[in-house]
């Protein structure tokens, strides 16, 4: 957990998601502010949209912060990385593909390089290619997600077990709860998407907002699975028909225009939940407000701690009986 904060010179072992598309400054400087890392994710943006993004993030903070590139989703990977090593960002997180043939370049730049994984045998890959960090994802995770379907508590310990470099758990973490239990499953610290939605300073629609603090336990669903291309999104109406018609058989052509980027963003953006979706993991059923950024970064840090201490006492009391 030291290593990783002073590895990314963050305060916290707490880092944000990449969140495609619908990244933006605001929430990356915010998170990168309140000790925490920010990230941009690109998603299917042009090079010069994502440039924009990294020159007002830097305009926000002088702290680090992070670009995802999700390989397989991008057709700019190339240029994504040129971006970077441009700018001079000190950390990028390589998902959705195969990091090995971009590491030993952003290397050669001083750039670190953290990879998601869904698996021991990914995650053994992206050591052996040179990946300094693994943020090891599991199945409760919003969006898109590994077919491979195996949940946080038993992916991170396996994981941690099978390589020598830190691991970042992602994947139904978004409170001191999540973070304490991490940490003792062998991970050095976390990554979270979905309980950044509903804060302040994320720059998303309040129907999206107001959708995770109504949510249940059981307030999202997977769709994909015909064609087998899973992505965890939140139940509406545009959700709910795109999952019948996914149970009844579609194309992945079909698929891919349903599940597009437009439709993303117009449920998270434009709060348009009959005619777009809004990824979101299964931390749903947990948000019950909207803090600020800092406010649940320090939150988090200090119910972490405190379940941490009293789970020692009351430990060390059932060996003394």
């Amino acid at each position: 957990m030291i290593y990783i904060c002073e590895k990314l010179q963050i305060t916290y072992p707490i880092i944000q998601g990449g969140m495609g598309n619908i990244s933006n400054a605001q929430l990356a400087a915010a998170v990168s502010e309140a000790g925490g890392l920010g990230t941009i994710g690109c998603g299917t943006m042009s090079p010069e949209e994502v440039e924009n993004i990294i020159l007002e993030t830097k305009a926000l903070t002088n702290k680090n912060f992070a670009i995802n590139i999700a390989i397989s989703v991008t057709p700019f990977t190339d240029e994504l990385i040129d971006l970077v090593i441009k700018h001079k960002v000190p950390i990028i997180s390589l998902s959705a593909g195969n990091p090995a043939p971009y590491i030993p370049l952003l290397h050669e730049h001083g750039v670190i390089v953290i990879a998601l994984v869904a698996s021991v045998k990914h995650a053994q890959k992206a050591e052996a290619a040179g990946a300094d960090i693994l943020v090891a994802e599991g199945f409760e995770a919003a969006g898109i997600n590994s077919n491979l379907e195996l949940t946080t508590f038993t992916l991170i310990p396996q994981i941690v077990k099978h390589v020598k470099i830190p691991v970042l758990a992602a994947g139904g973490i978004g409170d001191g709860k999540g973070l304490a239990a991490a940490l003792m499953l062998g991970a050095s610290g976390v990554q979270i998407g979905t309980r950044l939605i509903a804060t302040k300073e994320a720059p998303f629609h309040d129907v999206y907002k107001e959708n995770l603090l109504k949510a249940s336990d059981t307030e999202t669903l997977i769709v994909g699975r015909s064609v087998g291309r899973l992505r965890r999104i939140l139940k509406t109406p545009y959700a709910m028909r795109l999952y019948e018609l996914d149970r009844a058989g579609m194309t992945l052509n079909q698929y891919s225009e349903l599940t597009s980027e437009k439709q993303h963003l117009k449920g998270a953006l434009e709060g348009d939940i009959e005619n777009g979706f809004m990824n979101s993991g299964q931390i749903a059923g947990l948000i019950e407000d909207i803090p600020t950024v800092k406010e649940l970064i320090d939150e988090m840090v200090e119910e972490a701690e405190n379940r941490m201490i009293k789970s020692a006492k009351e430990f060390k009391r059932i060996l003394e009986l």
